[in-house]
């Protein structure tokens, strides 16, 4: 993760109460928070007792589906 340069909003007794990024940081930390997510239910995913299939083969299985019906 690159170096955030964040500004502060304070109330009138000096406590940080808000932060203001630049929009370029925002998305930045938006992204490695979708990542993280991803990452985090791949881990679930993986020790699911579910069974699980590639991806073009669990494409080829909805398309038969649409199909059928």
């Amino acid at each position: 993760m690159h170096a955030l340069n964040p500004k502060y909003i304070i109330d009138n007794t000096g406590k940080k109460i808000s932060v203001v990024l630049p929009m370029k940081d925002f998305k930045a930390i938006m992204e490695e928070l979708e990542e993280l997510e991803d990452i985090k239910l791949y881990d679930e995913a993986k020790k699911s007792k579910e069974p699980s299939f590639p991806i073009d083969d669990a494409f080829k299985m909805i398309e038969a589906k649409r199909k059928v019906k």
